[in-house]
């Protein structure tokens, strides 16, 4: 019975070790039939399925010190605030004695010889000193009709200041002081300013001192403001308040990029929408005027209406393009030319006109003496004329400071 039994389990063993062996040796027995694949044509690529990648691993920046920047730009207020100064600016006029002086029905009895007295105006603003010889920028508005200006560094140095030269249309003067060792601010190419960039105002609000502010550049090119007449202004959102005309923005690096000059705001204090000059159009009329004494600009003598839709059609135009001339100064380059009010200006040495005040202002950074193709539309007629450009008279009852 025992000999039957190992004669019986003998091949059951060596049966299971070797399917134990096959097992090892070829894992795959384990796996069931594998589907047949579906044939597909060969003109048909097959889809490729994306990958399942794990999510990247971010490093966290370390904590940054004072001196690597975002936490504090103690370092570029340092570099450029002694550099900016407080303007105060007076002038003396007359005032009537009484109130009642200024009826006509009072005056008649007096006729000119009417008692007055002098009383002392006194308005506040800011300046930059870009220039070891003393030279400040400043708002043409900060000294305007002032009869004294008298300038105060951070360092307690106080001194009287002489106009070199003003320029309305842009807001923009300059001032020079006779003292020694003067801070100068570093001028920035303003060619790299971008929205979003720190932005930081420094001047004197409200008389309390010098101030910083902090925001950032929120537009650059702004114009159509009404504000002056040749309008490329930067916009930030750094706190400017009436105190802060004529002083400086500047980067993150501490550098000039703007002199701050007006605010948008309801309630006269700031809220959020400043503009400033930028340095790129006060450097070349900081030259101007210390040069020459006065800005020198293209002219072509013509007064220009924005082209409107239903003026297209009844000049036979397509589409609104360049701008009608509405008028033209007598004896000036466009008269010179040419030109007649009615004219359409389509374009300006090959350039097309999309916007009066844009043009405007390319024109004036035109040489005087130049000559300049224009392209303008006439009875629907397309002609060119060649324009010897002149230079822009100063504003009426102005003269140049020298």
């Amino acid at each position: 019975m025992r000999r039957s039994l190992i004669t019986y389990a003998l091949p059951v063993l060596i049966g299971v070790l070797l399917a134990i062996v096959l097992l090892n040796t070829f894992p795959q027995l384990l796996q069931g039939p594998s589907t047949p694949q579906t044939p597909t044509r060969q003109s048909q690529p097959a889809v490729v399925q994306p990958q399942t990648r794990p999510a990247p691993e971010l490093q966290q920046a370390a904590p940054l010190s004072r001196q690597q920047g975002p936490v504090s730009y103690s370092a570029a207020v340092e570099k450029a605030a002694p550099a900016v100064v407080n303007v105060y600016s007076s002038r003396v006029v007359a005032r009537e004695e009484h109130p009642l002086m200024s009826d006509p029905f009072f005056r008649q009895f007096f006729g000119d010889d009417l008692p007055t007295q002098q009383r002392l105006l006194s308005s506040l603003g800011s300046g930059v000193i870009v220039s070891e010889d003393g030279y400040v920028l400043t708002n043409h508005h900060v000294i305007d009709g002032a009869d004294e200006i008298q300038v105060a560094l951070r360092d307690g140095r106080e001194t009287l200041a002489e106009v070199i030269g003003t320029d309305p249309e842009s807001d923009l003067a300059v001032l020079r002081i006779g003292l020694d060792n003067l801070p100068v601010i570093e001028i920035s190419d303003t060619n790299d300013v971008a929205v979003g960039d720190i932005a930081m105002a420094i001047g004197n609000p409200f008389g309390v001192g010098q101030t910083v502010t902090m925001g950032i550049i929120s537009a650059t090119g702004r114009s159509h403001l009404g504000l002056s007449a040749y309008e490329d202004f930067i916009q930030t959102d750094a706190a400017i308040n009436p105190g802060n005309s004529g002083g400086a923005l500047v980067n993150a690096e501490g550098a000039l990029v703007g002199i701050n000059t007006a605010i948008f705001s309801r309630t006269g204090g700031s809220q959020g929408v400043g503009f400033a000059i930028p340095m790129r159009l006060a450097s070349t009329i900081l030259d101007d005027l210390v040069t020459q004494g006065r800005v020198i600009r293209g002219w072509l003598g013509v007064e220009a209406q924005e082209m409107t839709q239903d003026l297209a059609a009844s000049f036979g135009l397509v589409a609104p393009r360049g701008v009608v001339i509405s008028g033209v100064v007598p004896e000036g380059p466009a008269a010179a030319a040419g030109l007649r009010p009615g004219d359409v200006l389509l374009e300006v040495d090959g350039r097309p006109i999309l916007d009066a005040r844009a043009a405007m202002s390319d024109i004036a950074a035109i040489q005087p003496g130049a000559t300049l193709p224009l392209t303008l539309v006439r009875s629907g007629e397309t002609f060119t004329v060649d324009l010897e450009v002149g230079e822009r008279p100063l504003p009426p009852g102005r003269r140049p400071e020298r």
